[in-house]
């Protein structure tokens, strides 16, 4: 048993000391232990949450809202161009593209952008924490919460060790469709007479399917051929995205062709 906890207690030290140590200095980086306090906050709201709101009546927030999801909006704006000029600029490979640990203009501007892109992770918890304010648990499903979940340490660990390379292809990507994503939430917080605005939704979760796939194209091929990029982040990569194409897959099926065929009969 003491065996074990010491090979424990090695295993953390060694991933401590062996970071990226330009970005080890930045807000909830260095360690896991405070990633993991946040997310086991947030596990516990979600599951305390909605038997505390039963006492209350559901939170309008419709300003809060607005706010929140332009703001994102605006963020994605920001992350998405600097994951696009920076690797532009950097005459970055969508092939295969090892990481720049050195301090250069480039290679301290991308790793600034993952790790806006990170900490974006931890502002959209806050979702979650406003779907159970405004009392709309069937918005929090298995999906939702694995999603906010897992993204949030697939982030830290990728600026801990790999803050960029092609870490850039998957945020980029992503930032591109939560700019969609947000303005979509964001109109709809506006009230119901947003609705008739709002027809692209179905085309919204297409989009999201269609980064999934080029993700897991793009991680998957450099599993056949020779990158210096750790390989272990491109088989973590596949194996999640693939988790959330089945996923995605099966809410898409649920709310957009079985809810139609229903309707049908």
């Amino acid at each position: 048993m003491a065996s074990t906890w010491q090979k424990i207690q090695e295993f953390y030290t060694w991933a401590l000391e062996n970071g990226d140590p330009r970005t080890d200095p930045w807000l909830l980086v260095y360690s896991p232990l405070p990633v993991t306090l946040l997310f086991t906050l947030y596990l516990l709201f979600v599951a305390l949450g909605p038997r505390l709101m039963r006492k209350w009546e559901p939170l309008r927030l419709k300003g809060l809202l607005t706010a929140y999801n332009l703001t994102l909006v605006a963020l994605s704006i920001y992350m998405f161009c600097e994951f696009l000029v920076t690797s532009v600029l950097a005459n970055y490979s969508y092939l295969c593209q090892p990481v720049d640990y050195t301090r250069s203009k480039l290679g301290m501007r991308m790793a600034r952008v993952c790790w806006w892109f990170f900490f974006s992770k931890v502002i959209e918890l806050l979702d979650t924490v406003f779907f159970i304010l405004r009392k709309k648990p069937e918005q929090v499903t298995f999906l939702h919460v694995y999603h906010h979940g897992t993204m949030l340490f697939n982030w830290w660990a990728g600026v801990k060790y790999v803050p960029g390379g092609q870490a850039f292809f998957i945020g980029m990507l992503n930032s591109f469709v939560h700019i969609f994503m947000y303005l979509y939430y964001g109109l709809a917080s506006l009230g119901p007479q947003m609705q008739h605005y709002l027809w692209w939704k179905r085309h919204l979760t297409i989009l999201q399917l269609c980064q999934f796939v080029a993700i897991a194209v793009h991680s998957s091929y450099n599993l056949f051929t020779e990158c210096p990029f750790p390989d272990g982040f491109n088989v973590a990569v596949f194996l999640y995205i693939l988790s959330l194409i089945v996923l995605f897959l099966n809410f898409y099926y649920w709310t957009y062709i079985r809810r139609k065929w229903e309707k049908l009969t």
